[in-house]
């Protein structure tokens, strides 16, 4: 299976660990947070459960624009050969 040596930006990562601080975060926006933060300076990839719940989120208006950055990254960093 073809790796995908995507990585989750600065920006994005900075991002992450924010919405983990904070307490007021949805369990979502943490989920794709920690995903994102796992995939920083790592040669880990999205599993599969991340990809969907990443792909739901970015198809739903009920989330901000933080939770929908996370989702992107988590979905930009999946395995290409699964096909997202």
């Amino acid at each position: 299976m073809k790796k995908n040596s995507k990585q989750s930006s600065a920006k994005v990562a900075t991002l992450a660990s924010e919405i983990l601080r904070d307490s007021t975060a949805s369990a979502i926006a943490k989920s794709l947070a920690a995903s994102t933060l796992a995939q920083t300076n790592s040669g880990k990839q999205t599993s599969v459960e991340m990809e969907a719940k990443a792909g739901k989120v970015l198809q739903s208006d009920k989330y901000s624009d933080e939770t929908k950055s996370l989702a992107a990254s988590v979905v930009s960093q999946s395995n290409k050969a699964r096909g997202v």
